[in-house]
């Protein structure tokens, strides 16, 4: 990693002699996140397209106008509300082990994890983020469901248009826009317009339903998927309730549907670490059986409780896999979170002292007004100054004991585990060693997770759910992409990405 060589806080020449500054000291960290985010804004390219795409939800707003959304969606993460959510997931994660024996019931088989695994994702987020079922599991996929897996990949592939999209926006107004993108000569551009439109769609469908269940009062609503306790219905009822100035429009309330992530590549990731440690994965297996033998169904407490596995859990999302990709030139690809772009002088302070260029020791450094400012991390996550000298060795045991105070004294601002890991979200680099050069490749946007709870229950459930059924082994070496960081088989030539696991 470029920490490893440098330091946690290291100029960088970019692309057309940009300066840029990669960031990983917990001190300089906190200051950027808490002290002074409205210096340190967002790239307006990755405004843009989430706006595009979206709507104007969370991915979309900054300063006041994000915080005013935030402020609303703020009771639906409640602990009280995760206890309602959990007999839904659990629904939804025996659905899915009906399909998976379905595929074993002649014997053990290889199936493709990650199929299953992006179908029941969207139908956690469709039932309990929209009150909408996308996939029973049991027959066809669902149009919107093919969309959604056909827009990252697209979006990866317009990463040299984004930069041009703030200007490209105010061209015209929106009739003409939509008539250029119809019938552009670039046909990555046409393949994203038709699954903006299957989203677009689907979600009015979904959000004028809700409001004429709500207008038609309480019987209505429970007759709907989740009877009316998803995510929308709440923020639906917030939203009646609010102040005239606190309430959102319906435009903005749409941009909260399309703004569904979900934990499919963490639940990806955790299932093939699984399989390759057969005895953690035998662990984790017990815990539950014996918790569930004692106590019977688990409800919320109980099951965010087992300690082995959210150890599990808190390691692999500390410490995921990277995707890389050697060439003979020894470039390498990298992972980083999205830059901002300071809107004024600021002076960024150190945990520790560090040599300058020139030799001389400092611990603070003054940024210049429109410096690109990159928060790493996983450098962050991955610190043996912060972790240990066995910071890089996935050990999920590291979480049954205190941690280090080198770790719990350094005011990481993540909100999770002093991790960095839910900080939204991932900017893909290029580095060459040829020209000491970093090549911004893809923005998305950095902005702490609101619903990390929710994710972390989603995974629990399902993991539980079919590690209760099944045995799972690796069957061939597995490489994570680059950006979308989704697992492909290893020199296939088949390119789809797949996650093949032995089922037993």
């Amino acid at each position: 990693m470029l920490t490893d060589r440098y330091g946690h806080i290291v100029k960088i020449h970019g692309l057309f002699g940009t300066k840029l500054l990669s960031v990983s000291d917990p001190k300089a960290l906190h200051h950027i996140v808490m002290n002074e985010q409205n210096i340190y804004e967002i790239d307006h390219g990755a405004i843009a397209i989430n706006r595009i795409v979206f709507g104007m939800g969370l991915l979309s707003t900054l300063g006041d106008h994000h915080r005013k959304q935030r402020k609303l969606l703020n009771p639906v993460f409640s602990i009280n509300h995760m206890r309602h959510m959990v007999p839904i997931f659990r629904d939804i994660a025996t659905n899915l082990r009906s399909a998976i024996a379905e595929q074993v019931k002649r014997g053990p088989r290889e199936v493709n994890m990650l199929e299953w695994l992006t179908r029941t994702a969207l139908e956690l987020i469709g039932q309990s983020g929209l009150g909408y079922s996308f996939d029973d599991l049991k027959g066809r996929e669902n149009p919107y469901s093919k969309a959604v897996k056909r827009l990252a990949p697209a979006l990866f592939q317009m990463f040299s248009a984004e930069r041009f999209l703030p200007y490209l926006v105010k061209i015209g107004p929106p009739s003409f826009r939509k008539y250029i993108v119809k019938n552009a000569p670039w046909k990555l551009v046409r393949e994203i317009s038709s699954v903006v439109d299957v989203m677009d769609k689907t979600c009015i469908d979904v959000f004028e339903a809700k409001k004429k269940a709500l207008a038609e009062g309480d019987e209505a609503v429970v007759q709907q998927v989740d009877q009316g306790k998803d995510i929308m219905s709440i923020l639906l009822r917030e939203n009646t309730a609010a102040s005239e100035e606190d309430r959102l429009s319906d435009a903005e309330l749409l941009g909260q549907m399309g703004d569904h992530g979900h934990d499919l590549r963490a639940l990806s990731r955790i299932l093939l670490t699984l399989a390759q440690h057969p005895d953690v994965q035998e662990k984790v297996r017990e815990e539950y059986k014996q918790a569930k033998a004692e106590k019977g169904e688990l409800d919320y407490d109980d099951l965010v409780n087992l300690p082995y596995l959210d150890a599990v859990c808190r390691e692999t999302l500390r410490l995921p896999k990277i995707p890389t990709h050697h060439t003979d030139s020894q470039d390498f690809f990298i992972v980083e979170p999205l830059p901002s772009r300071t809107a004024e002088d600021s002076v960024l302070t150190f945990s520790t002292t560090i040599k300058g260029v020139d030799g001389r020791e400092i611990n603070e450094v003054l940024v210049p007004k429109n410096t690109q400012v990159l928060i790493s991390i996983l450098a962050c996550n991955r610190s043996r100054e912060l972790w240990g000298e066995d910071a890089l060795e996935w050990k999920p045991e590291r979480w049954l004991s205190p941690l280090p105070s080198t770790v719990t004294g350094a005011q990481i601002p993540g909100v999770y585990s002093h991790l960095m890991t839910f900080f939204r979200r991932w900017k893909v680099l290029h580095v060459s060693n040829w020209t000491g050069c970093l090549v911004p490749l893809c923005d998305l946007l950095m902005r702490s997770c609101s619903g990390f709870k929710f994710s972390q229950l989603e995974m629990k459930v399902v993991l539980t759910t079919l590690l209760e059924s099944f045995k799972f082994t690796p069957t061939q070496e597995i490489a994570w992409t680059l950006g979308l960081s989704t697992p492909k088989v290893k020199d296939s030539k088949d390119a789809s990405y797949r996650l093949p696991l032995r089922v037993s």
